[in-house]
């Protein structure tokens, strides 16, 4: 009877109602939440091409292995409207999108040991096992636990944490950071500097580390050496800032929207280019500025249009061509062979290239010893209740990054 009254009780704990489950662990208090399921706010996606939904999900405690997270600030990236368009693969519906979140841990599953209660954390999207022949392998940034090689749209046990309604919601690349708590598995969490701003740092859980790491990482930047950049948001104007850390001479920066030339230049661009200003296409106008080409090209669009020309506008020979930008599921692209036959290299990156769980703790610290200055990338910060909002200005061009606060 005791145990039968004790599961009716609710508690409120850092803003949500949570409502006792089981017993506490020994040692937890009942704000705690642990081993309780909790009730909050959550922004799901019912469907394609519907706006974003605030509703009160319920979030269950996490089990082995897992961890559970307070989220506390979430950007909005443009992968996460490639959701709700319907042109991210094999997610499924309902589903709570986010990926770039930092929250504070508030509960473990059995066997967790990198976390505790209270820290505060870097939700990672591409996860990092520590047991797979990629994760292994020094040389690799990848995991065969990512949506690339099996789907993340519910947690390893194949169930998921989320009800709404009654009904079940998937996850997102296991994170789901538009919910205000969610709960991943100990190898997506990345424990930070204790004195990080969690409304600053969450960049750092994608859109910034992909494109600084794309410079730093993939293409490894010289110091003195041409870069060109295809594609001014978020995640292009951090390749800008990886190539000035890196000592480029010239950062030429390009995107159809001249509203993201002060910022480019802000950050460190020495030219910018619109290539409707143009009647030629806009890699020979890169290649007359530079005389041969820049020595690395980045395409942080998802176009392959625009990766065509990034390719062609490094120098033919020894030039290295990165691509970022995510393009639409099942897009194809034709090139001229001798496009690389001279010898230009052709790379993708995943996520910059960082292994997640070992880096992002390091980024942490740069961003703290003012290495480079994410936040000049937040233009606009709103409540979750706004989401749609955020949605709106990213579409509309108005936003490098808007950051969503609970």
């Amino acid at each position: 009877m005791a145990e039968e009254e004790a599961a009716q009780q609710h508690f409120h704990a850092a803003g949500a109602t949570v409502t006792l489950q089981g017993h506490h662990a020994p040692g937890k208090s009942s704000a705690s939440c642990w081993g309780m399921v909790i009730r909050c706010r959550a922004a799901v996606a019912w469907a394609t091409g519907k706006p974003l939904s605030l509703e009160e999900v319920e979030v269950a405690p996490p089990k082995a292995g897992e961890v559970r997270i307070k989220i506390v600030a979430t950007g909005i990236c443009r992968t996460d409207d490639h959701i709700l368009e319907g042109s991210f693969p094999d997610v499924d519906f309902p589903v709570i999108p986010g990926h770039e979140g930092a929250g504070i841990v508030e509960s473990l599953g059995e066997g967790v040991t990198s976390v505790k209660p209270g820290e505060k954390v870097i939700l990672v999207s591409l996860p990092h096992c520590g047991e797979c022949s990629f994760c292994l392998n020094p040389e690799s940034n990848y995991c065969l636990k990512s949506h690339l090689s099996e789907p993340q749209n519910l947690l390893p046990d194949k169930t998921s944490r989320f009800t709404c309604k009654g009904k079940q919601i998937h996850h997102f690349l296991w994170v789901s950071t538009f919910s205000e708590y969610t709960v991943i598995p100990e190898y997506a969490v990345a424990k930070i500097d204790a004195a990080a701003p969690l409304d600053k740092v969450c960049l750092l859980g994608c859109g910034f580390s992909t494109g600084y790491g794309a410079a730093i990482n993939a293409a490894k930047v010289k110091p003195g050496s041409t870069c060109a950049i295809f594609g001014l948001g978020g995640v292009g104007l951090s390749v800008v800032i990886g190539c000035k850390v890196a000592g480029a001479s010239r950062i030429i920066a390009i995107d159809i929207n001249k509203d993201k030339f002060a910022k480019a230049k802000e950050l460190g661009a020495t030219d910018c280019l619109n290539p409707r200003d143009f009647k030629k296409p806009i890699q020979e106008v890169v290649t007359e500025m530079t005389g041969h080409g820049v020595d690395y090209s980045f395409e942080a669009i998802g176009l392959a249009d625009t990766m065509i020309a990034a390719l062609a506008s490094c120098n033919m020979n020894t030039g290295v061509c990165v691509m970022v930008g995510l393009a639409d599921s099942g897009s194809l692209i034709s090139i001229d062979p001798m496009l690389l036959l001279s010898g230009r290299t052709w790379k993708g990156t995943l996520l910059g290239g960082w292994k997640m769980r070992d880096c992002i703790p390091k980024l942490v610290s740069s961003y703290l010893e003012k290495k480079f200055n994410s936040d000049l990338l937040i233009t606009h910060t709103l409540p979750i209740t706004k989401v749609n909002e955020g949605f709106e200005l990213l579409r509309a061009g108005k936003s490098i990054r808007t950051v969503l606060l609970f």
